[in-house]
């Protein structure tokens, strides 16, 4: 890295620290009141991700409708709908148009705001973000790809397992919503004949704050207020009475620290390594006769993540990680890699409009929802299409993101298998249009998303999956472009990103929701 970058970067970090205060910020985005074409009224039978079974949750049943206990809820509900504030008006206009989207836009901004790479220490070390003192520079977490990948799976897949919980729960009880029990209630958002009790709402609210507690520590005051803003929202709107919030909150925290429990324990901690093992990456790629990875910003930046590629998959078993990995990259002597390297610098030396907007367009880098998040923004606009149902959006938003996580772990693990070095440090000719990321090349990371994100979509809407692969393929192909990658890379890694997207597929298809 260049001195006058890292003065950039510097003040980066330092308007960084500025914000770290501050609220996301809260849109509309022009989407409508949640109004699904299909309740989903079954999806207590789907098999959730992670929890076993529903025994596992003391969930009680409600007060009868004609009991003094709800008849006083109801009374409640009509005083708090009965004079509503600007600002009430403003949260249910917020998170009407549905709870599971807007979490995922908030998980997308928030690790927008806490991707960027700490600056160095004084002494030309690099400081790492501490969970035990998040607050203190550098803020807990850096959201990398690989850490944006693992969080956007375990959040997906606590909503997905707690709307699974709470339709069983719904079905077992039958409880109706509070505007069918008594006809003056006015609601401000669209009537449902699912049963209200838990609330669909609360069971992600609860579910979503506990993970993202975990996850973004130093923002737990902005999601507790985005919490209780979306269960107070359910009351304000006439949609369920108080109980059934209560029920919903409770079921979604058990259903996350369920959920967290598995987190806690898949590897994720031993991700970073130590400067021993760093050395002996470097070590065994010279023993194979090649030329090994090395940071090439200055000071030497420890690698991202190496050992993320031993975190625990969620799709299939950490023993399957070594069949699923590609074979190795040319070598770094042969007549295939000098092709490469000179297509590679070709691309640099005559860049085209298009070829620098497709860089552009996906490069996804510092102070971005990252590769992972760029594709849940792809899904977002998709699924608002289909008006799906809260449950369906969750196990769409988990399957996608589940093969996300287990891409990066695939990814990650060849990257560090091979520790290929990147084109421009085999050819100092070649100068990249976007940066060069600090891990190795081989295979790409934007192609192995890329790969496993395009055939999940074309799954779930299979209308679009010739636009899905084509997406996938510029994603990829602009790696290629910008000069960071060699074509092996990107090929390899598209073809990566497919078979885990195809795991995610099997699924799919026996989890009773096809």
């Amino acid at each position: 890295m260049k001195k006058p970058f890292n003065l950039l970067l510097a003040c980066f970090c330092l308007l960084y620290l500025a914000s770290c205060d501050k609220d996301v910020v809260e849109t509309n985005a022009g989407y409508q009141a949640l109004q699904p074409a299909q309740t989903d009224a079954d999806a207590g039978t789907w098999t959730p991700l992670i929890v076993s079974s529903a025994a596992d949750f003391s969930v009680p049943a409600p007060e009868p409708a004609a009991s003094a206990a709800y008849q006083q809820e109801l009374k409640e509900l009509k005083a708090l709908t009965a004079n509503l504030t600007a600002d009430q008006v403003r949260v249910i206009d917020y998170w009407k148009v549905g709870s599971v989207l807007r979490w995922n836009e908030i998980m997308r901004e928030l690790v927008a705001k806490h991707n960027l790479p700490p600056y160095q220490n004084p002494d030309n070390t690099y400081p790492v973000p501490s969970a035990a003192n998040p607050f203190a520079y550098p803020v807990f977490p850096f959201s990398n790809p690989p850490y944006a990948a693992r969080a956007y799976a375990y959040v997906s897949a606590a909503q997905y397992d707690a709307l699974v919980m709470a339709h069983h729960f719904k079905n077992e009880y039958k409880r109706a919503a509070p505007y069918q029990v008594d006809a003056s209630i006015k609601t401000a958002v669209p009537k449902s004949d699912l049963a209200a009790y838990p609330s669909e709402d609360a069971v992600v609210a609860g579910a979503s704050l506990e993970m993202m507690k975990l996850l973004f520590p130093a923002d737990i005051a902005y999601l507790t207020k985005m919490a209780e803003e979306e269960k107070n929202y359910r009351l304000w709107s006439g949609a369920n009475v108080r109980s059934d919030v209560a029920a919903g909150d409770s079921l979604g925290r058990w259903i996350a620290r369920k959920v967290i429990q598995r987190a806690k324990s898949d590897g994720m901690g031993a991700s970073v390594g130590t400067p021993e093992l760093w050395t002996k990456l470097e070590d065994d790629c010279n023993a194979r006769g090649e030329t090994p990875w090395m940071s090439l910003e200055t000071p030497k930046r420890p690698p991202m993540l190496p050992f993320f590629g031993n975190v625990k998959p969620l799709l299939f078993d950490r023993e399957d990680v070594p069949a699923l990995r590609p074979g190795p990259p040319p070598s770094a002597t042969s007549e295939q890699m000098r092709k490469e390297l000179d297509e590679v610098l070709s691309y640099t030396l005559h860049p085209t409009r298009e070829r620098m907007r497709i860089v552009n367009f996906w490069a996804d880098g510092v102070g971005t929802s990252t590769p992972p998040g760029h594709w849940n923004a792809i899904a977002t606009e998709e699924f608002v299409k289909k008006q799906y149902s809260e449950v369906r959006w969750a196990r769409n938003y988990a399957l996608l993101n589940v093969a996300l996580m287990d891409a990066a772990i695939l990814c990650w693990n060849t990257k560090f298998y091979y520790f290929n070095a990147r084109p421009c440090q085999l050819d100092p000719k070649i100068k990249t249009l976007t940066g060069v990321p600090n891990f190795p090349a081989y295979v790409s990371g934007h192609s192995t998303f890329s790969g496993a994100a395009a055939a999940v979509l074309g799954h779930l809407v299979p209308e679009r999956a010739n636009a899905f692969q084509a997406m996938a393929q510029e994603a990829s192909d602009s790696r290629l472009y910008g000069g960071i990658h060699y074509r092996a890379d990107c090929e390899e890694g598209l073809k990566a990103g497919k078979r885990v997207g195809d795991y995610a597929i099997a699924r799919a298809r026996t989890d009773g929701a096809d």
